[in-house]
């Protein structure tokens, strides 16, 4: 029989593949199973969207073509004009902004063009799983600045010189976070921003959740808005979440000018562009008024009190600290149980519950879960008797 280890490349193998995927692909063939695993919102994509595709399939001789690697040209202007719009910073379409197929891709492409073997790149702890495996596969190593607990997954600034080194590339950071639903104060990122600026590092801000904050609206900053750090940071922004359009596979990044040609490099050899098809669909959502967003934001903040709720019966089972925003709460696990994973697999097999293991988003991650409150209210109401009809109630 042959050998396929033998094929599979150091950086590939040393790699797993994403908790969160392995536990949707787990559930999927538990029958019924109530699943809190995945970051998939329930919403559709809107309709304004969904109809300028329909009229674009039906008149647009090109809808099936290739785009530019960049993008579109009217898509890559709307996309500046929204930046600035944003955050007061001025870029050029043809020199700044690149769509992508989505965030992933985007980051992915970053991660190429930052790191030599060996490099690193620092990651909040816990912090997103798949920025982990993608450094890792461009053969990187993630460094695990911890977040405080204690003060509700605050960023440590004071922690965060010490871990750089003559390797360190760049920091990226989720705001509100993946999976705590912190949100960082403006305070700590100004902080972050110039201590990147003074050791010539580059800020990756991955921005999916910006537009679900809640009642925290004014808590939210974005530090791309700070104009002496625009040759630091890259923005990252995907249509996945704000537009429901996860499947569309689109996002885009506004860059410094001497890494848009790198990046393009990385992106044409593995891409060549974002379906196009897609792009036309991001035209319509950034040139709509978005009034399914205020519906979206009202519908997850009733399930994040539900959750919340849920939770507050089964302290017996979880602590947690309520999300400030993003649609994850991280609860560490107080029942008696060995791992987050095993944990997490018993749930799945015994209660027909699925959540995420914590390990998967770093070593702080250990003894918690990620439960996605992004779905359904009856997924919610359903996942939660389960739980209580498991572990019996407090």
């Amino acid at each position: 029989m042959t050998d396929a280890s033998t094929w599979v490349s150091r950086d590939v193998s040393r790699i797993s593949m994403s908790a969160i995927k392995e536990m949707a692909m787990r559930s999927a063939k538990v029958p019924g199973a109530a699943s809190l695993t995945w970051g998939l919102p329930s919403f559709r994509t809107p309709e304004h969207i969904r109809q300028a595709v329909v009229l674009a399939l039906e008149d647009d001789p090109e809808i099936g073509k290739y785009a530019l690697p960049d993008g579109l040209p009217e898509l890559r202007q709307i996309i500046a004009r929204q930046h600035v719009a944003e955050t007061g910073i001025t870029v050029d379409p043809d020199r700044n902004v690149v769509v992508t197929a989505g965030n992933m891709e985007g980051l992915n492409a970053l991660f190429h063009v930052l790191i030599d073997p060996g490099d690193e790149i620092i990651v909040t702890d816990p912090g997103f799983a798949s920025h982990f495996q993608q450094i890792r596969l461009c053969g990187g190593e993630p460094v695990f600045w911890k977040l405080d607990e204690a003060r509700g997954w605050r960023l440590d600034v004071d922690a965060l010189p010490g871990l750089i080194s003559e390797r360190t590339k760049g920091i990226v950071l989720v705001t509100p976070s993946n999976p705590t639903g912190k949100i960082f104060t403006e305070a700590e990122l100004r902080r972050v921003g110039e201590i990147a600026r003074a050791r010539n590092l580059l800020v990756l801000l991955d921005d999916p959740y910006s537009h679900f904050v809640y009642e925290n609206r004014e808590a939210y900053f974005n530090l791309a808005s700070v104009p002496e750090l625009r040759e630091h940071v890259a923005y990252l922004f995907t249509f996945s979440k704000t537009y429901a359009m996860s499947g569309w596979r689109l996002g885009y990044m506004i860059i410094p000018d001497a890494l848009k040609r790198e990046v393009l490099k990385v992106h044409d050899a593995t891409m060549i562009c974002a379906p196009r098809i897609s792009q036309v669909a991001g035209l319509a959502a950034l040139t709509e008024e978005p009034v399914h967003l205020s519906r979206f934001e009202d519908i997850l903040a009733e399930r994040r009190e539900l959750i919340c709720r849920r939770l507050d019966r089964v302290g017996h089972v979880f602590e947690y600290v309520k999300p400030e925003g993003a649609y994850y709460v991280f609860p560490r696990v107080v029942a008696e149980h060995d791992d987050s994973f095993a944990f997490a697999i018993r749930l799945l097999e015994q209660a027909r519950v699925t959540v995420t293991p914590g390990s998967a988003f770093g070593p702080s991650g250990e003894h918690h879960v990620r439960l996605a409150y992004c779905v359904a209210e009856e997924t919610i109401e359903t996942a939660f008797d389960r739980i209580e009809d498991y572990f019996g109630r407090a």
